[in-house]
């Protein structure tokens, strides 16, 4: 008896018609509120069929002569502005009936999706007098418009492991910035609160931190020291766990 696996594969040579799509562009973009240590992700409401009123993840079919990376940063361009933002293609959603315009219209609709991360109080929202447009906690996001729902729970499972073992968090803060910025960033998305002498300590002894040897004042603390990423001296820890959180 064919095993589940071959008949799979027998099914999938069988001659079929080619499928016609389009292709959509859909952006999980996450915000870190690190004065409340919220992990927001952007949500626009639907202005039009199907799931018209419907929260969903910012989109866009991509236009003739336009590349996925192009169409993303648009999204981007038309709903915040913001100076200094990681992205980075996710996942490409394709199942059939994932649309439901795919009936009527027959074709299917891809969605190749991307994550982008920012900074709350870096990011202004762009409403050009629409309304539906607003940051949500990742904890309380509503049912979203077709399949955004499960785009947005890979994408953060993908920015969290993307945390632990790259360099994103400093390509959303500020050139120079303190220890503790860098500790409310990490605890904000990874939802974990770790002793900060300990996570200063083992982040510090990784070397790729440079003290500016300026400092400044928030407060009624002592003065905080400013940092620099190194990225060159940290390239001989791409792609390990930074143990440090």
């Amino acid at each position: 008896m064919p095993t589940r696996s071959q008949r799979k594969i027998a099914d999938a040579v069988k001659p079929q018609p080619l499928a016609d799509f389009k292709v959509g562009v859909d952006n999980a973009i996450f915000s870190v509120d690190t004065a409340q240590n919220r992990l927001l992700v952007l949500l626009v409401m639907r202005q039009q069929q199907p799931f018209l009123g419907q929260w969903s993840l910012p989109g866009t079919l991509v236009r003739q002569g336009e590349s996925l990376e192009d169409a993303a940063y648009r999204i981007l361009a038309e709903k915040i502005r913001v100076e200094n933002l990681y992205l980075e293609q996710l996942y490409t959603f394709g199942g059939p009936e994932r649309d439901p315009r795919e009936e009527t219209d027959k074709v299917r609709y891809l969605s190749v999706s991307y994550f982008a991360l920012v900074r709350y109080e870096d990011a202004e929202l762009i409403a050009d007098g629409v309304s539906g447009i607003a940051w949500y906690p990742v904890k309380q996001v509503p049912q979203l418009a077709f399949d955004h729902n499960e785009i947005l729970a890979y994408g953060h499972r993908r920015l969290k492991n993307k945390l632990e073992y790259s360099p994103v968090a400093f390509d959303v803060l500020p050139e120079v910035f303190t220890l503790n910025d860098l500790y409310q960033l990490y605890t904000t998305v990874l939802g974990e609160f770790s002793d900060y002498s300990n996570f200063r300590a083992r982040l510090l002894k990784l070397g790729f931190l440079c003290d500016t040897g300026l400092k400044v004042s928030r407060g009624a603390g002592r003065p905080a020291s400013l940092y620099r990423f190194n990225a060159t001296a940290f390239a001989a820890f791409k792609d390990k766990p930074l143990v440090f959180i």
